[in-house]
C-alpha cells in the first residue's frame, strides 16, 4: 500500500470501534479495583491494557530516555479539559519564547473539529500531513499491521483512540518536544493515556455526570476514575469540586502518595480579557496557571512564570469551537462544542450575554437568531441535551427564531459531510429545518 495521508486515514478508520461493549470488564483485566460504589463499571477490555507493550514494540520504553523524557502534564476531568490544556500550552509557549524553555510544546487532545491532525500539535500547530503520514506508518507497521485485511482480523491490536495515543507518544518522542500536555480520552484509571508513568504534574478539571455507563453510576465513581492519573511524586491540582468528589480525590491522592491542591479562580489573571469573559474559562485558566507554574518550578526553577508570561499566555489563547465567535459579513456565528448538560448550560449563558449586548438599544436593528444543533453519540441522549438547551436559553431571555437540525457523517477518509437531507417528522407549526 502506498504511504499516503489518505491511506493513513483509511487505515486508522478500520480501528474505530462500532459500539462500546456492554458487558463489564473482568476483575483480572481491571486488577480487581473498584470505585467507591463497589461497581466495576469499565466495559470490555480497559483501554490501558496493551499500551506499555505496544510502546515497547515501537522501540519506546516508559523510562527516562523515552516517555518520561517528554515532561508530561496529564489532565483529566468531565468538562474543560481541552480549554485547560490549551491555556497550559499558551503559558508554556509564552515562557519558552522569553527564556528558551520549553522550545517545543506538544499537545495531545480530542476530539478534533476539522481534521484528525488537530489532536496532535506541536507549538500551536497540528503536525503536518507529511509528518502524520510518516509517523502513522511507522506505528502501523511497527505493530505488525500489514494491510486492511490484517487490521480487520487482529483483535488484540490497538483500537482507534489507543492508536492515536500511541501515534502522539511516537511523534513527540521523534520530534524531541521539551514538554507534552496529554488530555485523557475519558476516565483516567484505565484510560489509554494513563500508561504515563512519571508525569511532572497532573490536573483534574470540573467533574460531572458524563460517560456514566463506563465510569458511573455516581459522580464519586467518576471522580475515582479521574483521580487514577495521580502518580507518586507528581503534584496534583484540581478545581474546586462538590463535597463527594473532593473526598474521593483526596483519598486517591493519599493512595498515590502525592499532594493534592484545590484551585480557585486566580487574582493573577487579567480582569478584562475576552478569553476569560466566561466564568468557567477563568476557572479553567486558573487551573492551567497552577499546573504551568508548578511545572516550571520543577523543570526550570531559575526562570519562573512571570506577569508578562501570564498576560501573553492569556492573550494568545485560542481553542477553536469553544465559546468561539466568528464575524462573517453581516452574520455573527457563535460556536460551541458542548456535549453534556453542564457545558450546554454554560454555552447558553455565554450566548445569551453576547446576543443581549448585540440587541441592546442603539445597536442597530434586532438580530434574527438561528440555532443549528447536531448530536452524535452512542452514549448520550440527544433529546435530553436538546431539552437542556431548550430550557436554558429562555432562562437567559433568549429564544431562537429558527432551528436547524443537521446530521453528521464522516467519510472513510476522515472528511466530514453535512447538508444531506433527511425526512423530518416535525409538527406543521414548528419552525424546524432538517439538513
Amino acid at each position: 500500500m502506498i504511504r499516503s495521508y489518505e491511506n493513513a486515514l483509511r487505515l486508522l478508520e478500520t480501528r474505530r470501534r462500532q459500539a462500546r461493549p456492554k458487558t463489564p470488564a473482568s476483575p483480572a483485566t481491571s486488577q480487581g479495583i473498584a470505585p467507591p460504589s463497589g461497581n466495576l463499571t469499565v466495559k470490555g477490555v480497559p483501554s490501558l491494557l496493551g499500551m506499555k507493550e505496544w510502546l515497547q514494540a515501537l522501540g519506546h520504553s516508559l523510562q527516562e530516555n523515552d516517555v518520561d523524557s517528554l515532561n508530561i502534564i496529564h489532565v483529566a476531568g468531565t468538562k474543560g479539559k481541552g480549554s485547560t490544556c490549551a491555556f497550559i500550552r499558551s503559558f508554556l509557549r509564552a515562557h519558552g519564547l522569553r527564556t528558551g524553555f520549553p522550545k517545543r510544546v506538544g499537545l495531545y487532545t480530542s476530539p478534533d473539529l476539522q481534521h484528525i491532525r488537530e489532536r496532535i500539535q506541536i507549538n500551536d500547530q497540528p503536525i503536518t500531513e507529511s509528518l502524520f503520514t510518516r509517523y502513522f506508518f511507522e506505528v502501523w507497521e511497527g505493530l505488525g499491521f500489514l494491510d486492511l485485511g490484517n487490521a480487520a482480523e487482529t483483535s488484540r491490536q490497538p483500537r482507534y483512540l489507543q492508536l492515536l495515543a500511541l501515534l502522539a507518544f511516537h511523534a513527540f518522542i521523534k520530534e524531541g518536544v521539551d514538554a507534552a500536555i496529554f488530555e485523557t480520552h475519558h476516565g483516567g484509571e484505565y484510560d489509554a493515556t494513563n500508561v504515563i508513568r512519571k508525569p511532572i504534574v497532573t490536573g483534574i478539571t470540573s467533574l460531572g455526570m458524563d460517560h456514566v455507563a463506563q465510569l458511573g453510576p455516581t459522580v464519586e465513581d467518576i471522580a475515582w476514575h479521574k483521580g487514577g492519573i495521580f502518580k507518586s511524586g507528581a503534584p496534583a491540582f484540581s478545581v474546586i469540586q462538590e463535597a463527594g468528589p473532593v473526598e474521593v480525590l483526596r483519598k486517591r491522592a493519599a493512595e498515590r502518595k502525592t499532594n493534592l491542591t484545590f484551585v480557585s479562580p486566580s487574582s493573577s489573571l487579567p480582569d478584562n480579557s475576552r478569553a476569560l469573559s466566561v466564568p468557567v474559562q477563568r476557572l479553567n485558566c486558573s487551573l492551567a496557571l497552577q499546573l504551568a507554574t508548578k511545572f516550571l518550578q520543577l523543570k526550570d526553577p531559575e526562570n519562573g512564570l512571570d506577569d508578562t508570561d501570564i498576560s501573553r499566555g492569556v492573550d494568545s489563547f485560542s481553542w477553536t469551537g469553544r465559546f468561539e465567535t466568528i464575524d462573517c459579513g453581516n452574520l455573527q456565528w457563535f460556536l460551541d462544542g458542548a456535549h453534556n448538560t453542564l457545558s450546554l448550560e454554560q454555552a447558553a449563558e455565554w450566548f445569551s450575554k453576547n446576543v443581549s449586548i448585540a440587541g441592546a438599544p442603539n445597536c442597530g436593528p434586532p438580530r434574527y437568531r438561528v440555532l443549528i444543533f447536531s448530536h452524535f453519540s452512542e452514549e448520550r441522549d440527544g433529546v435530553d441535551l436538546l431539552e437542556c438547551l431548550a430550557h436554558a436559553l429562555p432562562t437567559h431571555n433568549v429564544n431562537p427564531d429558527h432551528v436547524i437540525f443537521t446530521t453528521y457523517e464522516e467519510r472513510d477518509d476522515g472528511s466530514k459531510r453535512i447538508g444531506e437531507k433527511v425526512s423530518p417528522e416535525a409538527r406543521p407549526d414548528s419552525e424546524l429545518i432538517y439538513f
